[in-house]
Protein backbone atom coordinates (compact mmCIF):
# COMPACT_ATOMS: atom_id res chain seq x y z
CA UNK A 1 0.00 0.00 0.00
CA UNK A 2 1.36 3.40 -0.91
CA UNK A 3 -1.11 5.89 0.48
CA UNK A 4 -3.16 6.86 3.47
CA UNK A 5 -6.52 7.11 1.74
CA UNK A 6 -6.28 10.83 1.17
CA UNK A 7 -8.42 12.27 -1.61
CA UNK A 8 -7.06 14.38 -4.47
CA UNK A 9 -9.48 16.23 -6.74
CA UNK A 10 -8.50 17.74 -10.10
CA UNK A 11 -10.21 20.92 -11.30
CA UNK A 12 -11.82 20.55 -14.74
CA UNK A 13 -9.36 23.01 -16.29
CA UNK A 14 -6.41 20.99 -14.96
CA UNK A 15 -7.56 17.56 -16.10
CA UNK A 16 -5.28 15.84 -18.57
CA UNK A 17 -5.91 13.66 -21.56
CA UNK A 18 -8.62 11.05 -21.84
CA UNK A 19 -7.48 7.78 -20.24
CA UNK A 20 -7.35 4.83 -22.61
CA UNK A 21 -7.55 1.36 -21.14
CA UNK A 22 -8.37 -1.91 -22.80
CA UNK A 23 -7.93 -5.46 -21.60
CA UNK A 24 -9.73 -8.66 -20.75
CA UNK A 25 -12.06 -9.18 -17.84
CA UNK A 26 -11.94 -12.13 -15.44
CA UNK A 27 -13.94 -14.21 -17.96
CA UNK A 28 -11.66 -13.32 -20.87
CA UNK A 29 -14.10 -10.85 -22.47
CA UNK A 30 -12.74 -7.63 -23.99
CA UNK A 31 -13.10 -4.45 -21.93
CA UNK A 32 -12.63 -0.92 -23.27
CA UNK A 33 -13.01 1.93 -20.79
CA UNK A 34 -14.10 4.21 -23.66
CA UNK A 35 -17.39 2.30 -23.72
CA UNK A 36 -18.22 3.96 -20.39
CA UNK A 37 -17.77 7.59 -21.51
CA UNK A 38 -20.78 9.77 -20.74
CA UNK A 39 -20.82 9.22 -17.00
CA UNK A 40 -18.25 9.09 -14.21
CA UNK A 41 -16.17 5.92 -14.07
CA UNK A 42 -14.74 4.69 -10.77
CA UNK A 43 -11.61 2.64 -11.32
CA UNK A 44 -10.89 0.32 -8.39
CA UNK A 45 -7.38 -1.18 -8.11
CA UNK A 46 -7.44 -4.40 -6.11
CA UNK A 47 -5.99 -7.86 -5.59
CA UNK A 48 -7.40 -10.86 -3.76
CA UNK A 49 -4.14 -11.13 -1.77
CA UNK A 50 -4.37 -7.48 -0.60
CA UNK A 51 -5.53 -7.29 3.02
CA UNK A 52 -6.71 -3.64 2.83
CA UNK A 53 -8.60 -4.50 -0.38
CA UNK A 54 -10.46 -7.25 1.45
CA UNK A 55 -11.19 -4.93 4.40
CA UNK A 56 -12.64 -2.17 2.20
CA UNK A 57 -14.48 -4.44 -0.28
CA UNK A 58 -17.86 -4.19 1.51
CA UNK A 59 -17.65 -0.36 1.41
CA UNK A 60 -16.69 -0.36 -2.29
CA UNK A 61 -19.55 -2.71 -3.15
CA UNK A 62 -21.95 -0.55 -1.09
CA UNK A 63 -20.83 2.56 -3.01
CA UNK A 64 -21.29 0.80 -6.36
CA UNK A 65 -24.76 -0.36 -5.37
CA UNK A 66 -25.75 3.06 -3.97
CA UNK A 67 -24.57 4.92 -7.09
CA UNK A 68 -26.23 2.45 -9.46
CA UNK A 69 -26.53 3.95 -12.98
CA UNK A 70 -25.01 7.29 -11.91
CA UNK A 71 -21.50 5.87 -12.35
CA UNK A 72 -19.75 2.88 -13.88
CA UNK A 73 -17.33 0.94 -11.73
CA UNK A 74 -14.40 -0.91 -13.30
CA UNK A 75 -11.90 -2.91 -11.30
CA UNK A 76 -8.29 -3.53 -12.16
CA UNK A 77 -7.17 -6.79 -10.60
CA UNK A 78 -3.40 -6.79 -10.22
CA UNK A 79 -0.83 -9.36 -9.17
CA UNK A 80 -3.18 -12.31 -8.76
CA UNK A 81 -1.57 -15.39 -10.31
CA UNK A 82 -4.80 -16.52 -11.95
CA UNK A 83 -8.36 -15.41 -12.51
CA UNK A 84 -9.48 -18.17 -10.12
CA UNK A 85 -8.21 -16.18 -7.14
CA UNK A 86 -9.81 -12.99 -8.44
CA UNK A 87 -13.12 -14.72 -9.13
CA UNK A 88 -13.10 -16.06 -5.56
CA UNK A 89 -12.76 -12.48 -4.27
CA UNK A 90 -15.63 -11.35 -6.53
CA UNK A 91 -17.86 -14.18 -5.27
CA UNK A 92 -16.96 -13.61 -1.61
CA UNK A 93 -17.76 -9.90 -1.68
CA UNK A 94 -20.52 -10.04 -4.34
CA UNK A 95 -18.69 -7.48 -6.49
CA UNK A 96 -21.22 -6.15 -9.04
CA UNK A 97 -18.83 -4.64 -11.61
CA UNK A 98 -16.33 -6.03 -14.14
CA UNK A 99 -12.58 -6.06 -13.58
CA UNK A 100 -9.68 -6.02 -16.00
CA UNK A 101 -7.28 -8.89 -15.22
CA UNK A 102 -3.76 -7.46 -15.13
CA UNK A 103 -1.48 -9.91 -13.29
CA UNK A 104 1.65 -7.83 -13.94
CA UNK A 105 -0.12 -4.52 -13.24
CA UNK A 106 0.39 -3.25 -16.79
CA UNK A 107 -3.11 -1.74 -16.79
CA UNK A 108 -1.93 0.83 -14.27
CA UNK A 109 0.29 2.40 -16.95
CA UNK A 110 -2.86 4.03 -18.36
CA UNK A 111 -2.93 6.14 -15.19
CA UNK A 112 0.68 7.35 -15.30
CA UNK A 113 1.03 10.46 -13.16
CA UNK A 114 -1.87 9.41 -10.93
CA UNK A 115 -1.06 5.81 -9.97
CA UNK A 116 2.19 3.92 -9.55
CA UNK A 117 2.74 0.15 -9.84
CA UNK A 118 2.46 0.03 -6.03
CA UNK A 119 -0.82 1.96 -5.81
CA UNK A 120 -2.96 -0.71 -4.22
CA UNK A 121 -5.57 -0.28 -3.04
CA UNK A 122 -6.44 2.88 -4.93
CA UNK A 123 -9.27 4.55 -6.79
CA UNK A 124 -9.48 6.90 -9.75
CA UNK A 125 -12.67 8.73 -10.66
CA UNK A 126 -12.87 9.69 -14.33
CA UNK A 127 -15.25 12.39 -15.51
CA UNK A 128 -17.79 11.76 -18.25
CA UNK A 129 -15.16 12.50 -20.87
CA UNK A 130 -12.78 9.91 -19.43
CA UNK A 131 -10.29 12.31 -17.79
CA UNK A 132 -8.90 11.89 -14.28
CA UNK A 133 -11.11 13.98 -11.96
CA UNK A 134 -10.07 12.55 -8.58
CA UNK A 135 -8.07 9.84 -6.91
CA UNK A 136 -7.80 8.09 -3.59
CA UNK A 137 -4.44 6.45 -2.96
CA UNK A 138 -4.71 3.91 -0.17
CA UNK A 139 -7.61 2.31 1.64
CA UNK A 140 -11.03 3.85 1.05
CA UNK A 141 -11.97 6.05 4.05
CA UNK A 142 -15.70 5.21 3.76
CA UNK A 143 -18.52 4.38 1.38
CA UNK A 144 -19.69 7.99 1.62
CA UNK A 145 -16.28 9.32 0.55
CA UNK A 146 -16.60 7.56 -2.78
CA UNK A 147 -20.28 8.41 -3.23
CA UNK A 148 -19.59 12.10 -2.52
CA UNK A 149 -16.60 12.16 -4.85
CA UNK A 150 -18.63 10.76 -7.74
CA UNK A 151 -21.42 13.20 -6.94
CA UNK A 152 -19.01 16.09 -7.42
CA UNK A 153 -18.27 15.03 -10.99
CA UNK A 154 -21.08 15.42 -13.49
CA UNK A 155 -21.25 13.89 -16.94
CA UNK A 156 -19.96 17.00 -18.66
CA UNK A 157 -16.70 16.77 -16.79
CA UNK A 158 -17.34 19.82 -14.64
CA UNK A 159 -17.58 19.98 -10.86
CA UNK A 160 -21.17 20.52 -9.78
CA UNK A 161 -22.27 23.76 -8.14
CA UNK A 162 -22.32 22.20 -4.68
CA UNK A 163 -19.01 20.46 -4.96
Amino acid sequence: MTGDGSVTEVAPSDRGDVVGLTGSDLDGQDVDIAAFHGKPVVVVVWGSWCTPCRAEAPDVVAAANELGDKAQFLGINIRDASTDQAKGFVRTFDVPYPSVFSPKGDALLAFRGTLTPNSIPSFVVLDGEGRVAASIIGELPSTQTLVDLVGDVDTSGKVSADG
